[in-house]
């Protein structure tokens, strides 16, 4: 807008940028939103815990304005194990596959099935240098070296083919477009690293979601009450008056 001779230049709100933390009118935006999602019985239960879902909703939103995805997909595919976050490998891939910049994701196996040496690249192209891109050769060899293969619970035994695919396409994201991951690992790579299966530590966190819900919606229990009898003790002296050891009570 031309600034006109004799009044003061008006500036327009920039409404490209939605960040939640990027001004105090987005923050409040932002807020409205969280508190509608946190409602919701459709949204994971990290998201309707009565104290940190509010929080937790805000911070989706954050990501989900960074990486421009729909929030509640962001919802759907983050997972929190013991404090990590991590993105599921289907919402990388399908955010790479959808970002404009890149062409699709392919797969390249290399080395003899069955074997150590069996392993597999992801491969795609950027769309504007038209420049081929790969990722770091994953092998079954490498998996058993980092002890992702022999951990309780390893999809790497069940779904050998379909664990070097996931970790190649992670392994692509981040070395070529890290903003898509914001830094974070694969819900399957988390899994790789710790000792309790992925799925039982999902099992795990919506029980104690839920025990939170109930104790946040159950009423006070009212006091106990002491029902206990006190006998007078009829055959006392004037000596048994005194006060008796605990030691020697009854």
């Amino acid at each position: 807008m031309e600034e006109k001779k004799g009044l003061p230049k008006v500036v327009e709100p920039d409404n490209s940028n939605m960040l939640v933390f990027g001004s105090p009118s987005n923050f409040e935006q932002a807020m409205r939103m969280a508190r509608c999602l946190c409602q919701s019985s459709i949204v994971p239960a990290i998201y309707q815990d009565p104290e940190k879902g509010l929080s937790n909703c805000i911070i989706a939103l954050e990501m989900a304005n960074r990486i421009k995805m729909s929030p509640l997909m962001v919802m759907q595919n983050l997972y929190i194990v013991y404090g990590n976050i991590g993105w599921s490998s289907k919402f990388l891939i399908a955010a790479w596959n959808t970002c404009d910049k890149f062409s699709t994701i392919k797969y390249e196996f290399e080395g003899k099935e069955g074997t150590d040496s069996w392993g597999c690249r992801a491969l795609s192209t950027e769309k504007e240098t038209n420049l081929p891109l790969k990722s770091a050769l994953v092998t079954i060899g490498m998996a058993k070296k980092e002890g992702w293969y022999d951990k309780k619970g390893s999809k790497w035994v069940t779904m050998p083919e379909l664990m070097l695919q996931y970790r190649a396409a992670a392994f692509l994201v981040r070395t070529y477009a890290p903003e898509i991951s914001m830094g974070m690992q694969t819900a399957e790579e988390i899994n790789d690293v710790i000792d309790i299966p992925l799925n039982e530590v999902s099992e795990n966190e919506h029980k104690v979601a839920q025990k939170v819900n109930a104790e946040a919606n159950a009423e006070p229990l009212p006091p106990e009450e002491n029902t206990e009898t006190v006998k007078p003790n009829l055959t006392a002296s004037p000596v048994d008056e005194q006060p008796v050891p605990p030691m020697f009570q009854r």
